[in-house]
């Protein structure tokens, strides 16, 4: 069997791609900023001496790390409008990737808290400092800086993963794709071209990521 390929429909569609990669975008930022919140949240209630708070965090943690992407996405898409919210399909992909990488987010930072020594945290309660300052300059601070490169690992990984909002059909690079493979059915450079999007979007992250790992997480050089 000859296959001839074609990027005619591709280069036409490009415009829609494009606009496809912002909403990708949009969906990742956005679900990373909910993590972030979810992640330091959930590290604070997961040291809380309250047992309840820790448990629910727990069970958070193991429910969402032990379920596919794709159930939990529909479990949000169809269970919040039984309790009276209705959201188009964007908001609620963005709330399913922000609690799906807010679990995840916990249990890195949570390992960078752990290996921020007890005697420093001593020694900021000896110099007078607040609590509220103690866990912010000498163990969140600390903490980021060594899980900084899994935290962002793991972020470009939610950016990848925001293809699967297709499926309650948000609006980002892979349903674009799926519309334009639909009207001419060149899967193969549809998908192929996509590959490469997503490539340099990964990369592009990885750079800001890069960047912001210098600016706020280095250690001062003299």
């Amino acid at each position: 069997m000859n296959y001839t390929l074609d990027f005619g429909p591709v280069v036409a569609g490009l415009p829609d791609l494009l606009k496809g990669c912002a909403g990708t975008l949009l969906l990742a930022v956005s679900g990373m900023a909910i993590a972030l919140v979810i992640g330091v949240v959930g590290v604070v209630l997961r040291e809380s001496p309250l047992r309840p708070l820790r448990w629910a965090v727990i069970a958070f943690v193991e429910l969402i790390r032990n379920t596919p992407f794709l159930v939990q996405i529909y479990f949000v898409f169809f269970a919040l409008p039984l309790i009276g919210i209705r959201l188009a399909p964007t908001p609620t992909a963005i709330i399913a990737l922000g609690l799906n990488g807010g679990a995840y987010a916990i249990e890195i930072i949570r390992g960078g808290v752990q290996s921020i020594h007890k005697g420093q945290v001593e020694a900021g309660y000896a110099l007078g400092l607040h609590k509220r300052d103690v866990f912010r300059f000498i163990v969140l601070r600390p903490a980021l800086r060594a899980v900084y490169p899994s935290l962002t690992g793991q972020f470009v990984m939610l950016t990848l993963t925001t293809s699967i909002a297709s499926a309650i059909a948000a609006y980002e690079l892979t349903s674009v794709a799926k519309l334009i493979e639909n009207e001419s059915f060149r899967s193969f450079e549809v998908y192929g071209t996509i590959t490469v999007l997503y490539f340099l979007i990964s990369w592009l992250m990885m750079r800001a990521f890069g960047l912001v790992s210098r600016r706020y997480f280095s250690y001062p050089v003299k």
